[in-house]
C-alpha cells in the first residue's frame, strides 16, 4: 500500500510521516508541502535522518493530478477549508482518503457554516465521509472512500461515552466534559496565543460554549443515543507538548441512593466497558486504583479511561487521556489506514 501525506510539514503531518516511514506494510510515495517543496525530508526535519528511506524524499508541491500515480491512499493534515478541495481532485482520480482536517466531519453543511465561517467547498462529499473511530465505525471504515479523522477533543470524549449511552446507562441531556491539551492540537504555525513564553506555567480556558469541535461531538453522541443532545463542552490549554486529559460528569439514568443501587451500576458499567473494549488494542479501561495518565498514552495510539461513581453527588465520573498527535490525529489516522488496507490494525502502531 503506497501513502502520500499533504500537509506533512505540520505536527499531525509529521507524526503520520514518522509512522508511515516506520510501517511494516506501508511505503510512503511523497510529502507534500507548499512551504518546504523542493527540499529535502531531512534537511528541513533532520529528526527523520535515521529513518528507513527518509533521506530519498523531498518535499514536492500538492498537485493532485501529478501525484496520483504515487499513492494509492492520500492522508491530508491540512487546515479546514483546504483539504476538501484536494479530497474532490484525488477521489476523481479513483484514490481512497483520510482526512485529519474538519472538513468531513460533519454532516450538516450548516453546521460547517455556523461553526466554521465559510460555506462548505464540497457539500456532497459530506455524505462520503466516514467517521474515522475504528471501535465504533470498524466495518464502514473498512470500505469507505473518504475517512474523516477525529478531532483529537472528541476521541476523548465520545469512546468513554460510547459504551454508556448504548447501554442507556447515562442521561444523554446532562453531559459535561472539561478537556486540557497541549497547544499542539492547534497546528504548526504563528500564533501569539501559542507562543511558548505564553503557555508556559499557564492554564487557561478558551473556545468557551463555542468551540469548534463541539457540533461534531453532540452529532455523534446523538447518533448513539439515538436522540439529539447538547452538552457543555469547556477545552483548556495545558503546558504539555502532548496529550489531553479529559474529565466527562454524566448522570445515571437510575437513580443510586442506595448501595444496592449504587452496587447494580457499577457492575452495569463495568460490563459496558468490557463489552466495548475488552478486544480493542487501543483502549484500555484502567482498575481502581489506577487513572489516566497523559504521559501513559504520549507517542502512543493509546486512550486510557477510568470511572469513579460519586456516592455523595449521584454523578458517574468518566476520565481519559490520550495523545492529541497519536490516538486524537496521526495515530488513529493509521489504525484506519490498517483496517481500510486489511492489514493488522496494530501495524505500525506497536
Amino acid at each position: 500500500m503506497r501513502a502520500g501525506v499533504i500537509g506533512a510539514s505540520g505536527y499531525s503531518g509529521q507524526e503520520l510521516v514518522a509512522l508511515l516511514l516506520r510501517h511494516p506494510e506501508a511505503e510512503l510515495g511523497f510529502v507534500g508541502s507548499r512551504q518546504y517543496a523542493g527540499q529535502s525530508l531531512v534537511s528541513v526535519f533532520s529528526r527523520f535522518g535515521s529513518y528507513p528511506g527518509a533521506e530519498a524524499l523531498e518535499f514536492v508541491a500538492p498537485e493532485p493530478e501529478r501525484l496520483s500515480s504515487q499513492a494509492d491512499i492520500v492522508f491530508m493534515a491540512l487546515p479546514h477549508g483546504t483539504a476538501s478541495e484536494y479530497a474532490r481532485s484525488f477521489l476523481n482520480q479513483g484514490k481512497r482518503i483520510i482526512d485529519l482536517s474538519a472538513d468531513h466531519r460533519l454532516d450538516d453543511p450548516e453546521l460547517y457554516r455556523e461553526y466554521y465561517g465559510r460555506e462548505h467547498p464540497h457539500p456532497d462529499l459530506l455524505a462520503k465521509g466516514v467517521y474515522g473511530l475504528p471501535e465504533i465505525n470498524r466495518e464502514k471504515i473498512r470500505t469507505a472512500e473518504l475517512v474523516a479523522g477525529p478531532g483529537c477533543y472528541p476521541t476523548s470524549i465520545i469512546l468513554p461515552c460510547w459504551p454508556l449511552l448504548r447501554h442507556g446507562l447515562i442521561q444523554p441531556t446532562a453531559i459535561i466534559a472539561d478537556s486540557l491539551s497541549s497547544p499542539s492540537g492547534a497546528g504548526r504555525k504563528l500564533d501569539p496565543a501559542l507562543l511558548f513564553v505564553e503557555c508556559n506555567e499557564s492554564l487557561r480556558p478558551y473556545g468557551v460554549t463555542r468551540h469548534r469541535h463541539l457540533p461534531e461531538i453532540e452529532q455523534e453522541l446523538a447518533k448513539i443515543a439515538g436522540q439529539p443532545l447538547r452538552i457543555q463542552f469547556t477545552p483548556h490549554l495545558a503546558p504539555v507538548n502532548r496529550g489531553i486529559l479529559t474529565t466527562i460528569y454524566t448522570a445515571p439514568r437510575k437513580k443510586c441512593d442506595t448501595e444496592p443501587e449504587s452496587e447494580a451500576l457499577k457492575r452495569a458499567v463495568r460490563n459496558a466497558y468490557d463489552e466495548a473494549f475488552r478486544d480493542e488494542p487501543f483502549v484500555r479501561v484502567l482498575e481502581e486504583p489506577n487513572l489516566p495518565d497523559t504521559a501513559n498514552v504520549a507517542h502512543t495510539n493509546g486512550l486510557e479511561i477510568a470511572w469513579r461513581l460519586d456516592q455523595r453527588t449521584g454523578r458517574l465520573i468518566v476520565m481519559s487521556a490520550e495523545d492529541n498527535l497519536g490516538k486524537g490525529a496521526g495515530g488513529q489516522a493509521i489504525q484506519c489506514l490498517n483496517v481500510m488496507a486489511g492489514f493488522s490494525e496494530t501495524a505500525g502502531l506497536i
